[in-house]
């Protein structure tokens, strides 16, 4: 029997976990939660003083918070936000960035996909 996949996105962790309580029932291959960001690592941590001569990076005095990587860091120093000429245009991720990866057997795909919607994931 073939598999079909759904990227389902949440605005919270708990949202999506509710979401896999749910598809539990059905014939799951596999199911995952992750958070995404802008920036590859582990995301951000601690908050920069710059004025107690905390800042430690050009991302740091522009975000206000460190990454936790050094390439996450160089991206986010990259970025024509940081200089201070250009907002950079895009923007981040807001909102929905709770992803819900779910693998599942064909004959399940339909009514995973009314899961996932009725609790309100954007497919």
């Amino acid at each position: 029997m073939s598999e079909k996949n759904i990227l389902a996105y949440f605005k919270s962790p708990e949202e999506a976990e509710g979401v896999a309580k749910k598809l539990q029932t059905l014939r799951v291959v596999d199911m995952s939660i992750d958070r995404f960001s802008r920036y590859p690592g582990t995301g951000l941590y601690g908050s920069v003083l710059p004025f107690a001569g905390d800042m430690v990076s050009l991302s740091a005095a522009t975000f206000g918070t460190s990454l936790s990587g050094e390439s996450s860091a160089i991206l986010a120093a990259a970025d024509p936000s940081s200089s201070g000429m250009s907002d950079g245009g895009q923007g981040g991720p807001t909102g929905r960035d709770i992803l819900l990866t779910i693998v599942v057997e064909e004959d399940s795909f339909e009514r995973a996909m009314r899961i996932v919607e009725d609790a309100g994931g954007m497919v």
